[in-house]
């Protein structure tokens, strides 16, 4: 499931579910613009970046960085990333990063270099399987919990939202976008399913009308024609492994630049040494 394309729409159209999730409710969320930037010069993209609109240096602009999988460079990477940034845009300018873990055990152990930042209040590290019960009474949090949910509870929980979501929401257009980001949500979470089958447990025919549903659909297209070139592809990524080693690159730098399991870059190697 593709999680950076799930939250970049949740706090595109809801910012103010960034700030409940990161504890801090009160901010005014209509002051912020949620975009994702790309820092070309270095090849690093943002997750997501949240900017106060209009600019006002008074308030931090927020760093989002996403995983749903084991990264041991995931701190050192966010803040290359933000710095790179800053030093590009405006060295002065206050910022706060946020790091969203699917669960807890992904977080790397191995933090030392970054601990002064870490304890500081410029960095929030949520985890997604920790947040209490009380939290997930608020249709937002609920909203950011479902993409974690269990396939077996995620129909009906997502059904529990859409209903949630009619009862507190008097406009009708804001309960739209709340129901047709929560059928978003459960659309990548049962992608194993036919359209007839998910028509049918979701009632989403409607949805495929929407802007965000054709996005999705032609997203799935392109991903569909990809399947057929991805063994040429990883191929090619093996055949690169040896000269970005010899280049100095660790086994993980290799594996996180390349978007390579540690294991294919150790198998690489065994390889060679067996040759």
């Amino acid at each position: 499931m593709k999680t950076d394309t799930i939250f970049y729409n949740i706090f595109q159209e809801y910012p103010r579910i960034f700030f409940e999730l990161i504890g801090e409710p009160d901010i005014d969320a209509s002051t912020y613009e949620f975009t994702a930037v790309e820092l070309k010069q270095t090849a690093f993209r943002l997750d997501g970046l949240l900017l106060p609109v209009p600019k006002n240096s008074q308030q931090p602009i927020y760093f989002l960085e996403v995983q749903f999988q084991k990264n041991l460079n995931v701190y050192s990477n966010l803040f290359a990333k933000a710095f790179t940034y800053l030093d590009k845009n405006d060295p002065t300018q206050n910022w706060r990063a946020v790091v969203v873990y699917k669960s807890r055990s992904l977080e790397p152990t191995e933090i030392a270099p970054y601990q002064v930042l870490l304890s500081s209040n410029h960095v929030v590290r949520v985890y997604l399987d920790a947040i209490d019960q009380q939290k997930e009474r608020s249709l937002g949090i609920g909203i950011v919990k479902l993409v974690v949910e269990r396939e077996n509870r995620a129909v009906e929980r997502g059904k529990q939202l859409i209903s949630q979501a009619q009862q507190e929401l008097t406009d009708d257009r804001a309960v739209e976008k709340v129901v047709d980001l929560i059928k978003t949500i459960l659309l990548y979470k049962f992608a194993n399913l036919s359209r007839e089958e998910l028509q049918q447990m979701l009632g989403i025919e409607e949805f495929k009308q929407t802007r965000l549903g054709q996005e999705l659909l032609e997203e799935g297209r392109q991903e569909g024609r990809q399947e057929g070139r991805q063994e040429g592809r990883l191929q090619g990524k093996l055949e690169v492994v040896p000269g970005l080693l010899a280049s100095g690159f660790t086994v993980e730098q290799v594996a996180n630049l390349l978007e390579l399991e540690v294991g294919q870059v150790q198998g690489v190697i065994s390889n060679q040494e067996q040759n």
